[in-house]
């Protein structure tokens, strides 16, 4: 096969390290994308050690800081010349945590899963454009399964208002609302990178277990909620196998703008006011996921803020 490379946002622990050792044993170069030098590069020696590839690289990114995306998009540039594969995988979901904002002042978690891997893929696009094979993955999450109720919708009044209530904020709520979104731009990017080459994949991750460190880093209330989860959820290794498996196999070559779930199955919008039973069914299986993500007009506008948020940041900074 030939050697490829492949960008991995958050790929110090969790699944990003696991899919990061996977492509590096099959020989691919691999640019670890991570916000914290010093905690990653143990990790990244781990993996060049593990795999007994040196082309395992670490490069600093906040995925929350749109100054910080374009500072390693500028400087991959210069060192890698190519791109093969563009993994977002680093995501921002801190249980119990306030309302916080990046440093461009929009709130913390769709600035993570959203905003930064949009430009992130908009700086990279020409890159990608030149690749044989070029192929961008989203990972979302089951959560946005709630939004097969049709009264669910996207907030996007809290981007960047603080809400009066603080009781009104919910980390769950604003990561549920991101993971949609990037489904959102999963549809919307297949059909502008189109003609570029480039396509566009989004996976329903329903968890993975956590590691003892990870585990402690989450406040002791959610920790009880966390072990239970753990003992339902699949390794790291298995997700960072479904990552690999989509960005290298033939069989992916000619899809685009696809949901695909945990048994690589191509999932499908589902059914509305057909009753509770489907409602049920929907609910608990793996075959499609809300209709709301084809909502034309939520499609537009996720896509217009992010545009104009990372354009009005841009000017700010100039």
């Amino acid at each position: 096969m030939k050697q490829l490379n492949v960008i991995i946002t958050g790929a110090n622990s969790g699944i990003g390290k696991a899919a990061a050792i996977r492509f590096a044993k099959e020989g691919h170069t691999v640019i670890m994308a991570c916000r914290n030098r010093g905690k990653s590069e143990p990790v990244r020696a781990e993996i060049e050690n593990l795999s007994g590839n040196n082309r395992v690289h670490l490069e600093e990114m906040d995925m929350s800081s749109i100054a910080s995306i374009r500072s390693f998009c500028e400087s991959y540039r210069s060192k890698y010349k190519e791109l093969d594969i563009l993994i977002h995988n680093a995501a921002y979901f801190n249980h119990g945590a306030p309302y916080k904002q990046s440093v461009d002042g929009i709130e913390i978690t769709f600035a993570t899963n959203v905003i930064g891997p949009f430009l992130m893929t908009m700086l990279l696009r020409d890159l990608l454009s030149e690749s044989d094979d070029a192929r961008v993955l989203h990972a979302g999450s089951n959560i946005i399964k709630h939004f097969l109720n049709p009264k669910k919708e996207i907030d996007l009044e809290q981007l960047q208002n603080e809400p009066e209530d603080p009781r009104s904020h919910s980390v769950y709520i604003n990561y549920r609302n991101s993971k949609m979104a990037l489904l959102m731009l999963t549809f919307k990017m297949a059909e502008e990178f189109k003609e570029d080459g480039i396509n566009i994949y989004s996976l329903q991750i329903n968890g993975a277990t956590m590691s003892k460190d990870a585990l402690m880093k989450v406040k002791p209330h959610w920790r009880i909620i966390a072990r239970v989860q753990n003992l339902f959820f699949r390794p790291p290794e298995f997700t960072a196998n479904l990552y690999y498996e989509i960005c290298t196999s033939d069989r992916f070559r000619e899809l685009s703008g696809v949901h695909l779930n945990h048994k690589l199955e191509v999932m499908q919008p589902a059914k509305t006011g057909a009753g509770i039973i489907t409602d049920i069914k929907q609910g608990l299986g793996a075959d499609v996921y809300p209709a709301y993500a084809l909502n034309t007009g939520m499609v537009n506008k996720i896509w217009g803020v992010c545009s104009e948020l990372t354009k009005s940041a841009a000017e700010t900074s100039q």
